[in-house]
């Protein structure tokens, strides 16, 4: 009897062969060209992305489904396609959200490249469409292929740099700081005075390194800097205001390359 979110997962791996719902044997065409379109597969050469093609297969997971535990060797590469994805870690107890994943974008893509065990769970937070990509084949390839081995090592500079500010973010800022920026980086993505948070308040805590009372205590001590909460929603009554005090840096929030 499966009882886990987690056996469902695997159970749904181990069976893939039988025609179960989302699943597709075949790579539709319309999920090669998104493939084809990252940044990381645009230059492969064809038969290598034929290669890697042939192991592939898109599946439908519902919310809430554990898809890689932390400490479990990487046999697949990820690719969200449609959807979103919660980074997380546990230790002693406890539980932070590191990362949303949304399409369309890979995770986790250094365990499969060092073929080490993941250092971050993963779980879908609504219904999403995945594509995965056999670790061992997205190896081969990357030993064979130089254009697929320069936009690999350029994806995962990206990512080092998008921790380096993370841990700046937590490190040299207080938690209402960290808040501030956050709502000033929501505000510029939505292009709107008003927004929605498109996270759990809890998740949200956790991301920035307060608890969800922390978190309430830090809305309220916006205040002052022209933001009003209600419920989910949040209004910016004086951008100059909150930019005065979040004092944003193109060295830990933005990274235009």
């Amino acid at each position: 009897m499966i009882n886990s979110q987690l056996d469902i997962y695997q159970a749904t791996i181990e069976t893939r062969e039988n025609k179960l719902e989302g699943f597709d044997k075949t790579m539709p065409e319309s999920y090669r060209e998104e493939l084809r379109n990252l940044q990381l597969f645009a230059d492969l050469e064809e038969e290598n992305f034929d290669a890697l093609m042939r192991g592939a297969y898109v599946q439908n997971f519902p919310p809430r489904i554990d898809l890689i535990v932390e400490g479990d060797p990487p046999d697949f590469l990820h690719v969200l396609i449609a959807g979103s994805v919660d980074l997380f870690s546990s230790w002693n107890g406890r539980e932070t959200s590191m990362a949303t994943v949304r399409p369309v974008s890979t995770f986790i893509l250094a365990a499969t490249i060092k073929d080490a065990p993941y250092l971050m769970s993963a779980r879908t937070l609504e219904k999403s469409r995945i594509i995965l990509l056999p670790s061992q084949d997205v190896r081969e390839v990357f030993d064979t292929d130089g254009a697929f081995a320069r936009a690999i090592v350029a994806e995962l500079a990206q990512c080092y740099r998008a921790v380096v500010r993370n841990t700046k973010n937590l490190k040299l800022r207080t938690s209402l700081e960290r808040l501030a920026n956050y709502i000033l980086k929501q505000q510029r993505l939505s292009g709107t005075s008003e927004i929605d948070l498109n996270t759990e308040k809890r998740r949200l805590a956790s991301f920035l390194g307060m608890t969800p009372e922390n978190l309430s205590r830090a809305f309220k001590g916006l205040e002052p800097y022209g933001i009003k909460v209600c419920g989910n929603r949040i209004a910016i009554n004086d951008e100059h205001e909150l930019i005065r005090f979040a004092k944003p840096s193109a060295l830990i929030d933005d990274d235009p390359s």
